[in-house]
């Protein structure tokens, strides 16, 4: 604004660059996070939900194989945490005015293996649990420390060895390097490719785990 009475003169100020860096980073983690935790509760829920309804006899009954029932149990939730996780960029996008680099793309690409990890993983709890709560339990008590432990909410390079240890292994961590590599830095689809292998392993991994405890329910 120009010279006012008295001589002074007012000026719009913006956001700090540093708290323009802070809200950015916060606003390019909130698809990881948000993709995580719907995925993790809805792959939670799917087996332990049909024995509390009584419709896991019925499922045994059938020449289900453990794989069959993994894919068309998790299928349709992968396109849903898909569709969230793009959903939630574009509204950071519209609302914290973060760039759109062409590594976007394959951000996005990489969303239905991001989701299939953590739907796997709710897959393998739901089997080993007896009901919906312990389901729910289980999947809360590793969705904390993925938060915590992720760089999420603090510095992953400011964290312990064993801490950096541990959130190398969590989905999470490598989902939100990616994001945040690709919204901030603009890098580009290599960054993706480079962070999705961990997430790859963690879903093989998980979905071995998750298919031997659905056999061992079946015997």
């Amino acid at each position: 604004m120009g010279p006012q009475p008295g001589g002074l003169a007012l000026r719009r100020l913006g956001a700090a660059p540093s708290a323009r860096r802070v809200i950015g980073s916060f606003a390019a983690a909130r698809a990881p996070r948000r993709t995580h935790s719907c995925t993790l509760m809805l792959g939670a829920l799917t087996l332990a939900r049909e024995r509390e309804r009584g419709t896991w006899e019925a499922l045994l009954a059938t020449p289900v194989e453990a794989l069959d029932a993994l894919v068309g149990k998790l299928a349709p939730y992968v396109l849903i945490g898909t569709l969230q996780g793009a959903i939630v960029l574009g509204i950071a996008r519209l609302l914290f005015d973060l760039p759109l680099p062409s590594g976007v793309a394959a951000l996005c690409a990489a969303l239905p293996l991001y989701a299939g990890a953590h739907l796997i993983l709710g897959f393998l709890l739901s089997a080993l649990a007896e009901s919906q709560m312990q389901a729910m339990q289980g999947a809360v008590f590793f969705y904390l420390p993925s938060m915590l432990l992720s760089g999420f909410m603090f510095p992953f390079e400011g964290m312990p060895g064993w801490a950096r240890t541990i959130g190398e292994i969590l989905p999470l961590t490598h989902f939100v390097r990616a994001t945040r590599g690709v919204l901030l830095k603009g890098e580009g689809s290599a960054v993706v490719g480079h962070e999705m292998v961990p997430v790859a392993l963690f879903a093989l991994a998980a979905a071995s785990l998750a298919l031997a405890a659905y056999r061992r329910r079946l015997d």
